[in-house]
């Protein structure tokens, strides 16, 4: 018998494209040096009261609307209670039970192996995030940095049926945040943790019927879309096996965690232990009315999304699904692209460096396009000299190994180096008509057939030239001579 997997997902993505925190005057930005940005009320003080940040409300509204989802009449926030050693209030404001959160009942259309998929969301609410810990060999410690910074919680109806799919999901989001502007969403610099919640079901059950489900686990925050992957492979097998032994409709209700070592689920409590948080509403946050013109002024403001300029890619430009696919993933890498194609470049040739010799070397590097040396004006130059023929193809990617290696500009790379193309006709002619004085017996020995013969002869000219002779210019004057000469 086989079985269906029943995943769904609850995405926390930290909202850091405000100047400061949700509720807190503190500044909201990435910072390695530990408790640098705090304020009072970041740190549980008491007599502090929290305010709201404006933008950060708006931001959340924009995402629930791209997310299909309805927006409330009026925004509360809650408190839910509970203590945890990087939680120094002993409860987070949040949107949960009474108070209708940003968004609610929606759904997302995103692409998976080539189709398209849809998933329902259940809900999107604004919510300030906890400190983080660092734990030691023998010690924890609290970094406040990230404490009260604005945190975007996407819960999804359990809709995914693989890994692929879930994964698929996330990296859509991931793009939807960044074009909106809202979030860098950096899994490296911990903007995106997920909660991932697996059952599995007989495949001749309904799965639109609840009671048919299986047993939920929840894996609490996997940091990487890598994590999530293998974490629901892991669960998907594990609760086979127990299927397959007939102990599944023993297993509790429970949460586990993802262990990156091991790489497994590891127990951590059953469901029956859970905390009641004790939720009530912010009574230092008054409720208040999100006017229709507001709504309207904050759907009106919703800029072109990825899937609009991948479409825009290929009936504009003409690039191919898969190139254009690649260029909107990221949306600074589609910024980059855009740049350079507004600065004259044709569309086709930008779409190749960028996709080709540009993103190996980030990939190489391991670093992001905001950190490359090379900017839009550069490439812009650099295919210029190649179009000019002032360099050849095989020289640009010298060039722009040279840029990135040495700080320079294209055109001083191509200057210091002596990289510059013979492109006058009668400089190469001269050097043909030396080649072929030089070779009389090679002369003899070619076959206008052969489409080899001309290598010999080419290659004198590149060495006479050392290599700056036109191979375009020198390759159709020496085959004409030659061709003549054989008549």
């Amino acid at each position: 018998m086989g079985y269906i997997a029943m995943i769904g997902l609850e995405m926390h993505c930290e909202g850091s494209e405000t100047n400061s925190k949700v509720f807190s005057s503190a500044r909201n930005s990435y910072s390695t040096t530990p408790n640098e940005n705090i304020r009072p009320i970041d740190m549980g003080f008491p007599g502090v009261l929290p305010v709201v940040n404006k933008k950060c409300v708006e931001n959340a509204l924009m995402v629930s609307m791209v997310l299909n989802c309805k927006q409330p009449e009026y925004m509360y926030f809650e408190r839910k209670n509970y203590y945890y050693p990087d939680m120094p209030k002993n409860y987070q404001i949040t949107q949960e039970t009474k108070p209708i959160p940003v968004g609610i009942y929606g759904y997302v259309d995103y692409e998976c192996n080539g189709e398209e998929k849809r998933v329902r969301i259940n809900n999107l609410h604004l919510e300030e995030d906890a400190a983080s810990s660092d734990h030691l060999y023998d010690t924890t410690v609290i970094d406040y940095n990230r404490a009260g910074n604005p945190l975007f919680e996407l819960v999804t109806e359990p809709d995914f049926r693989s890994a692929d799919e879930a994964v698929a999901f996330l990296e859509h989001m991931r793009s939807v945040y960044q074009y909106l502007g809202v979030s860098e969403a950096d899994t490296r610099k911990g903007h995106i943790r997920c909660d991932v919640n697996v059952s599995i079901m007989d495949e001749s059950l309904d799965p639109e019927e609840p009671s048919n489900w299986g047993t939920k686990v929840e894996v609490k925050n996997v940091n990487s879309f890598g994590g999530v992957r293998d974490a629901i492979n892991y669960e998907i097998k594990r609760q086979t096996k127990l299927k397959e032994e007939g102990t599944y409709d023993e297993m509790p209700q429970q949460t586990r965690r993802w262990d990156e070592d091991s790489q497994s689920t590891i127990f951590m409590r059953s469901k029956i232990d859970a905390v009641d948080y004790k939720y009530f509403v912010e009574p230092n946050i008054p409720k208040y009315k999100l006017t229709k013109e507001w709504l309207d002024e904050i759907r009106a403001s919703i800029p072109e999304l990825a899937y609009d300029r991948k479409k825009r890619y290929m009936n504009d430009y003409g690039l191919s699904e898969y190139d254009s696919n690649i260029l909107v993933k990221e949306k600074k890498i589609s910024d980059f692209f855009e740049e350079t194609v507004k600065l004259g470049t044709d569309p086709k040739e930008a779409c190749n460096w960028v996709n080709g010799m540009i993103l190996s070397y980030l990939n190489y590097h391991m670093i992001t396009i905001d950190e490359i040396y090379m900017t839009p004006d550069m490439l812009r130059d650099l295919i210029k000299l190649i179009d000019d023929k002032t360099i050849s193809s095989k020289q640009g990617k010298d060039v722009f190994a040279k840029v990135l290696e040495e700080k320079k500009e294209p055109l001083e790379v191509v200057k210091d180096e002596g990289m510059m193309q013979i492109v006058d006709e009668s400089a190469i002619e001269d050097v043909v008509d030396e080649v072929l004085a030089e070779n009389p017996k090679a002369i003899e020995t070619y076959d206008p057939e052969n489409p080899k013969a001309l290598d010999f002869f080419i290659g004198q000219v590149m060495k006479k030239t050392r290599g700056k002779a036109n191979p375009g210019i020198a390759y159709k004057m020496m085959k004409e001579k030659l061709d003549n000469m054989k008549k």
